[in-house]
């Protein structure tokens, strides 16, 4: 059974950095992906970056570009999204998403295609 573990979330002044960290295990295959998700209150659930376990293939959204950087290790199953001069914009509660389409893909953030989701870690910027 796929399981996905965010952690690392917190409170941030604008400016400010956080990293989060997806634990992945279950698997049967190396080629899924991981996509991270954001969801700030009362706003629909929107898609922030992917990487693919295989070739390490990135993908960011551009209100994101620029600021936050994805990479894994693949040695402990764990994606990073390092997040940089954050914004108090960037508040939401930050998921993780594992799929196997490519990181390029055109239907790469429609989150209602998603099978596999962690619990979500709450990331607040103050302003």
């Amino acid at each position: 059974e796929v399981q996905l573990v965010e952690s690392g979330g917190g409170l941030v002044q604008a400016g400010g950095s956080l990293r989060l960290s997806c634990a992945a295990s279950g698997f049967t295959f190396d080629d899924y992906v991981i996509v991270w998700f954001r969801q700030a209150p009362g706003k629909e659930r929107e898609g922030v970056s992917c990487i693919s376990r295989s070739d390490g293939t990135t993908a960011y959204a551009a209100s994101v570009k620029g600021r936050f950087t994805i990479s894994s290790d693949n040695a402990k199953n764990t994606v990073y999204l390092q997040m940089n001069t954050l914004k108090p914009e960037d508040t939401a509660v930050y998921h993780c998403a594992s799929d196997y389409r490519p990181c390029g893909s055109s239907t790469l953030y429609r989150r209602d295609e998603y099978a596999y989701w962690g619990q979500g870690t709450q990331v607040t910027v103050s302003s």
